[in-house]
């Protein structure tokens, strides 16, 4: 959904590497969320979508601690040896495909300020009014174009919703062909 974006703006694409972390016995459910930096984003009593809350700490941070390991190999996959951009004072754009909890956003906009953005809009076609709340303290901006009263899913929104694979994530950042230049 970025890579759209960028061109439409022509402005740099890249990477920010974020990795909900679900809630066990229910891995879809954010109960918080990892990012590139060492931001960790943890939901402490989140209502589940069947009423309860989340409290088990040990169980974030054991499944922190998979993620983790993921987040580092995508990170390693992603960058193959390339810096990020650099952030510093720039307004950065950051698009998800959408936002049940916010968890995951949440953790992009803190590595995005972490890494020293000036004024950062997320972005995302659905979020639920809680995600947009929970955005409304961290984002300078937050441009949704749907927030249905009910959100379940967000793949309900769309007539395919697959993960994307390493090569296809490499061939839109177009790392695969390292004579065309991506950055500015």
């Amino acid at each position: 959904m970025a890579q759209p974006v960028a061109r439409a703006l022509h402005a740099p694409l890249d990477v920010l590497v974020v990795r909900k972390v679900g809630m066990p016995g229910q891995p879809e459910f954010a109960i918080g969320a990892i990012a590139t930096g060492g931001v960790v984003v943890h939901e402490r009593g989140i209502a589940t979508p069947f009423g309860s809350k989340h409290r088990d700490s040990q169980a974030f941070v054991r499944a922190a601690a998979m993620e983790r390991e993921e987040l580092e190999r995508r990170e390693a996959v992603y960058r193959a040896g390339r810096p990020p951009l650099d952030l510093q004072g720039r307004t950065v754009i950051i698009v998800d495909d959408g936002l049940a909890t916010g968890a995951t956003m949440v953790a992009a906009v803190r590595a995005a300020r972490k890494a020293g953005a000036g004024t950062i809009v997320a972005a995302a076609p659905v979020a639920s009014n809680e995600a947009l709340e929970r955005l409304g303290a961290e984002a300078d901006e937050t441009v949704v174009l749907n927030v249905p009263e009910a959100l379940f899913a967000i793949g309900e929104w769309y007539d395919r919703f697959e993960q994307l694979s390493d090569a296809e994530v490499l061939r839109l950042l177009r790392l695969e062909h390292p004579a065309i230049e991506r950055r500015e």
